[in-house]
């Protein structure tokens, strides 16, 4: 596993790309997109994630469109994609009725006719909300828990939700948070990920009674789309002072400066 430890995530963002470039490996996805990925997992531990610089100078996103991406986990939006972070930690979906389950077993899409209640009509479950009780009863618990994945939806849909869980504990005051993602777009994605979970953390902080923690973030699959987000990429590399080595690396062979 790779480790990167920074004084906050707008440093760590751009350590990760300097892993990335360094150790990363040529693949191309089930989707056909070109990608440099890390070989093992990756994960960023920031111990104050709102300590300055919480966005790298080099992020395309400024502040509005962080705080927009904020807004839309915290409180939803009227995006009607498939599924949005909001609404699977705040709404999660459950199926109603026996006879509702029939094909649940089955990996085709057809067979999935389930209905269900919850994913933005607000009957599902609300995860935080749990987290926060649950934290609030006992702030030592290692049971304050959200999951994204829906196996009825999700192992049939072409566009399953990356981030898979966060978990918090309170520990010393403070309520500390770790996410997963079982794929992360680390150029594009990764620093509006975690502004917006930082964020998410300290709501669920202020819930609790708590201050806000360590954040740490694992990453299953490592990557930047170095093709599609060529122009982004470069502006990172010769920000990070990365042009003049980048040529002695592996992912040096498919990125043209």
């Amino acid at each position: 596993m790779f480790n990167v430890r920074a004084f906050s995530i707008g440093k760590a963002h751009e350590e990760v790309l300097k892993t990335i470039l360094k150790y990363g490996v040529y693949i191309v996805t089930e989707d056909n997109e070109k990608t440099i990925e890390l070989p093992e997992p990756l994960n960023i531990h920031v111990k104050e994630p709102f300590a300055d610089y919480m966005v790298s100078p080099l992020n395309m996103f400024r502040e509005g469109a962080m705080q927009k991406y904020v807004h839309d986990l915290l409180y939803g939006n009227d995006n009607d994609f498939v599924y949005t972070y909001h609404d699977r930690l705040f709404d999660y979906p459950i199926t109603v009725g026996s006879e509702d389950n029939a094909g649940c077993g089955s990996f085709n899409a057809a067979d999935r006719q389930l209905a269900s209640i919850g994913d933005g009509d607000r009957k599902g479950i609300d995860q935080i909300r749990y987290i926060i009780e649950k934290l609030k009863s006992d702030p030592n618990s290692r049971r304050a828990q959200g999951i994204t994945w829906t196996p009825y939806k999700d192992t049939v849909s072409d566009n399953p939700p990356c981030l898979q869980r966060i978990q918090c504990f309170v520990r010393d005051g403070a309520l500390n948070m770790y996410v997963e993602f079982r794929s992360n777009d680390m150029l594009s994605a990764l620093g509006a990920n975690m502004y917006a979970l930082v964020h998410l953390q300290k709501m669920i902080a202020d819930g609790v009674g708590a201050s806000v923690g360590w954040y740490s973030h694992t990453s299953a699959s490592a990557h930047m789309y170095h093709e599609r987000d060529h122009e982004e990429l470069v502006k990172y590399i010769k920000g990070l002072g990365l042009a003049d080595v980048i040529q002695h690396y592996e992912s040096g062979k498919y990125i043209q400066l």
